[in-house]
C-alpha cells in the first residue's frame, strides 16, 4: 500500500458547491480537479439522492461554478469561463432534461451571484465594471472588447486591490437577465459596490450596497435595499454592520442577513438577523448562540419560510444549524466530531452538505432538516484512497499556555502519526499552526493532504485551536486582544510539551510551520525561544505597522484586534511584530510568500528575510509568481506540490531522522517533484536524498 505524497495533490479530486434539485431527486455539484500544474477544471456533475453513481453534466472546457436549478427543475444556471481560461466567467443555462447550454451573457466584468427569479424567467447577478465599461455599455454588452490594464495605476481609494486583484475603478454591481431574449439589465450605478441580490417575489429584488461615509472602505456599514423592477425603484429598508454581507429573503419579505458589531469588529461573532420588511422589526435568531457565523455560510431559508439554516465553527468540527426566525432557540442539525462542513444546500426535503473527515478530503451527503438521517452519495476519491494509508488522529485535550487576561479550561488539538507507526520506535514532531488568527481546525477540510503528506514523511503532526480560534465561544476568540505573539506561543508550546509527553515522540526533533497568521505565530515563536530546530513561516505579517498600510480591509485586525493605529503606539506594535525580535533568531527558518499576495504583502516577509540574513540565520525567501494569499488551498497545482515539498525538504534537512542534507547545501530546485512512480505515491517514508 503507498503513503501519501505532496505530488498527489494532482490526482485529488475535490466536490464543491452543492445543490439539492426541486423534488430532490437529485444533486448538482461541481467536480474541481488539477488539469495540468498551472490550471484546474471544474465541471458539474449530478448524482441521484437514490442511489447511484455521479455523471457529468456539463461539457469539460473551463471551469464551471455555482449550479443553480431553475424553480421548476427543467433548467441549470451556471457561470463558466468556457472558451478560455483566461476569459471572464459567464451566464449559462443549460436544460435538464438534455439538450444544449446557451450562454446567456458577453460581458466585461464577468458574472457571480447567481439568482433565480421566483417564474424562473430572470436571473439576477452580481459584475465588477468600471465606470468606463459601463459608460460604454460593455457591462451589458462587451463586444469582443478586452479590458485594458491601467497605466500608470492611480489609487484613490482606501482598499483599491485584495487577495490578488487590483480592483482598477471597478465596482460590483445588479444586473439581471431576461431569459426571453437574453438581454442584460443593470440595476445598479455609481461609486459604491452592491452586492448578494436575492429575490422576494417575482417583482422585488433584494440587494447590499455599501454604505459608510465618508468613506465605504473604511466602514462595516451597508445598506439593505428593495428594488421593484416594475417601477426600477430602489429603496434602502435597513442599514446595518457586518463583514460578509449574505442575504436572503422570504416570499412575504423577511430577508435574514448577516450582523458584526463594529466595536472591535475582528474580536466579534458574526450574528445572523431578519428583517420583516413589512412590519419594519429586526429579530435576532442566533442571539442566544455563542458561535460565531462561518464567513462564507449564507443562510438558507428552509422550505416553509420559517426556519434559517447556517454553518458555525464549532469545537473543532463545523456544525449545521436550523433556527425559527422569530425566536432565538438554535438547533444543531448536523456535526460531527472533528469534520468540516465545506458547503450545504437546504432543499424541499433534504440537505446536501460537502464533508471532509480524516479519512476523505471531502464527498457528498445528504441528511433530513432534522439531521436524524444521513447517506453518503459519492466516494469521489475511492480509487485513490483505495491504495493509500491514511492513519486517524487522536484528539489531545491540554492546559492552556501562560498569558493573556481570558482563561480557558482546556484547548482542543490533535496527533497524526505516520502510517507505519511503531509505539516502540521514536519520531520527530511538525507542529503546524492555523491562520486567521480566528479561523478553527479540524482534522480534515484544506489542511488533509499536508497533514497527511507529512506524516508519510514520517513526522508525527500536532495541530491546535490556541486561544483566539473560533468555534469555542467569543471569550474564547478576543482572548489574543493586544496579543497576538505570547498569547498563541504559550498556548502551541503547551500542547507541544503534551505532545512530547508521549514516549514515541522525540522531544529534541520539533519543527513549526504555519500560514497567514499562523506564518507570524511561527516566525514569533523562533524569535522568542529555541525550542525548534527548524521553521517554515508561510505567508506571514511580521510587521504590523507594514501591514496596516500595505495590506487589503484586514488592516482592521491591526484596529480591532489590537485597538490601537500606527500612529497611535508605533513602539508598541513594533514590539508585537515579529521583525522586532527577528535579531533574536537562531532557527533555521524558511519563508513562503507569494508575489501577488494583496492580503499579507511580501515586503513585510522581505524585511524579516533581510533581518535574519544581517544576523547570519540560515534562511531562504521562496516566492511564487501569478499566486496570491490562497497559494496553499487554490494555487496553481505544481506550486501546491512545490510548496510542500519545499516544506518538508527544510525539515529533513535538520532532522536526524532523515538522511538529508539541509536544503541550502542543495540546489535550490534539488530534489523536488522527482523519484515518484506512476502511481504517484511511496511504498515507505521518504528518508533518503530524494528531497
Amino acid at each position: 500500500m503507498h503513503t501519501i505524497a505532496a505530488a498527489d495533490f494532482e490526482k485529488l479530486v475535490q466536490v464543491e458547491q452543492p445543490r439539492v434539485a426541486p423534488g430532490g431527486d437529485r444533486v448538482a455539484f461541481v467536480r474541481r480537479v488539477p488539469d495540468d500544474e498551472e490550471s484546474y477544471s471544474a465541471t458539474v456533475y449530478l448524482v441521484p439522492t437514490g442511489g447511484g453513481e455521479p455523471r457529468r453534466f456539463t461539457v469539460e472546457d473551463g471551469v464551471d461554478s455555482e449550479p443553480r436549478f431553475s424553480p421548476s427543475g427543467d433548467r441549470l444556471a451556471f457561470v463558466s469561463t468556457r472558451g478560455a481560461g483566461d476569459d471572464p466567467p459567464q451566464l449559462w443555462v443549460l436544460p435538464t432534461g438534455g439538450g444544449e447550454g446557451r450562454q446567456v451573457t458577453a460581458v466585461t466584468g464577468g458574472v457571480s451571484g447567481i439568482a433565480w427569479s421566483p417564474d424562473g424567467e430572470r436571473i439576477a447577478f452580481v459584475q465588477q465594471a468600471t465606470a468606463t465599461e459601463r459608460e460604454a455599455g460593455h457591462d451589458i454588452d462587451a463586444g469582443g472588447e478586452e479590458p485594458t490594464p491601467p497605466d500608470p495605476r492611480v489609487v484613490d481609494r482606501t482598499v483599491y486591490r485584495s487577495m490578488q486583484e487590483y480592483f482598477d475603478g471597478r465596482r460590483s454591481h445588479v444586473y439581471v437577465a431576461d431569459l426571453a431574449d437574453d438581454s442584460v439589465r443593470r440595476l445598479t450605478d455609481g461609486d459604491t459596490d452592491f452586492s448578494a441580490p436575492t429575490w422576494s417575489n417575482g417583482t422585488t429584488l433584494y440587494y447590499t450596497a455599501s454604505a459608510g461615509d465618508p468613506d465605504p472602505d473604511d466602514s462595516l456599514v451597508y445598506d439593505i435595499l428593495a428594488h421593484d423592477l416594475e417601477t426600477d425603484s430602489a429603496r434602502t429598508v435597513h442599514t446595518t454592520t457586518g463583514w460578509g454581507q449574505q442575504l436572503t429573503a422570504t416570499a412575504d419579505d423577511r430577508v435574514a442577513f448577516s450582523f458584526t458589531d463594529p466595536d472591535q469588529s475582528t474580536l466579534r461573532q458574526t450574528e445572523l438577523k431578519v428583517l420583516d420588511v413589512d412590519a419594519d422589526t429586526v429579530t435576532h435568531p442566533t442571539a442566544g448562540l455563542d458561535r460565531t457565523v462561518g464567513y462564507d455560510s449564507v443562510p438558507q431559508w428552509g422550505p416553509a419560510e420559517h426556519r434559517l439554516f447556517f454553518t458555525t465553527p464549532d469545537e473543532g468540527a463545523t456544525a449545521l444549524w436550523s433556527v425559527p426566525w422569530d425566536s432565538s432557540d438554535p438547533t444543531r442539525v448536523r456535526r460531527r466530531d472533528w469534520t468540516s462542513i465545506d458547503g450545504a444546500h437546504v432543499g424541499e426535503e433534504m440537505v446536501a452538505v460537502v464533508e471532509s473527515e480524516w479519512d476523505h478530503p471531502g464527498d457528498l451527503f445528504v441528511t433530513t432538516h432534522s439531521g436524524t438521517e444521513r447517506r453518503r452519495l459519492t466516494r469521489i476519491n475511492a480509487d485513490y484512497l483505495d491504495d493509500r494509508a491514511v492513519p486517524k488522529p487522536e484528539e489531545l485535550r491540554y492546559e492552556p499556555g501562560d498569558g493573556g487576561e481570558t482563561a480557558a479550561d482546556e484547548l482542543q488539538g490533535w496527533l497524526l502519526t505516520p502510517p507505519a507507526f511503531d509505539p516502540d520506535e521514536q519520531y520527530p514532531l511538525v507542529v503546524e499552526i492555523h491562520g486567521g488568527p480566528h479561523a478553527m481546525w479540524t482534522t480534515s477540510g484544506t489542511m488533509w493532504h499536508e497533514f497527511q503528506t507529512l506524516a508519510a514523511q514520517g513526522y508525527v503532526v500536532f495541530w491546535s485551536n490556541p486561544r483566539g480560534s473560533a468555534g469555542y465561544g467569543e471569550a474564547f476568540l478576543s482572548a489574543i486582544e493586544r496579543d497576538w505573539g505570547a498569547v498563541t506561543a504559550g498556548d502551541v508550546l503547551a500542547g507541544v510539551e503534551t505532545a512530547t509527553d508521549r514516549e514515541y515522540v522525540d522531544g529534541n526533533q520539533v519543527f513549526v510551520t504555519g500560514g497567514s497568521f499562523g506564518g507570524f505565530a511561527t516566525a514569533w515563536l523562533v524569535g522568542q525561544t529555541d525550542r525548534f530546530e527548524a521553521a517554515v513561516s508561510q505567508r506571514g505579517v511580521y510587521d504590523l505597522t507594514g501591514f496596516y498600510g500595505s495590506t487589503d480591509a484586514a488592516y482592521r485586525l491591526v484596529e480591532g484586534d489590537f485597538d490601537t493605529t500606527p500612529w497611535e503606539e508605533p513602539g508598541f506594535l513594533w514590539a508585537q511584530s515579529p521583525a522586532g525580535h527577528a535579531h533574536e533568531v537562531d532557527t533555521p527558518t524558511l519563508l513562503i510568500h507569494s508575489d501577488d499576495d494583496y492580503r499579507t504583502p511580501a515586503s513585510t516577509a522581505e524585511l524579516y528575510h533581510r533581518i535574519l540574513r544581517k544576523h547570519d540565520v540560515e534562511t531562504r525567501l521562496v516566492r511564487y509568481p501569478n499566486e496570491g494569499h490562497e497559494l496553499s488551498r487554490s494555487g496553481q497545482p505544481g506550486h501546491i506540490v512545490d510548496r510542500i515539498e519545499r516544506l518538508t525538504r527544510w525539515f529533513d534537512g535538520y532532522s536526524e531522522y532523515h538522511d538529508a542534507p539541509p536544503a541550502l547545501e542543495r540546489d535550490p530546485d534539488a530534489g523536488l517533484t522527482a523519484d515518484q512512480d506512476d502511481t504517484g505515491g511511496n511504498d515507505e517514508p521518504d528518508t533518503a536524498e530524494s528531497r
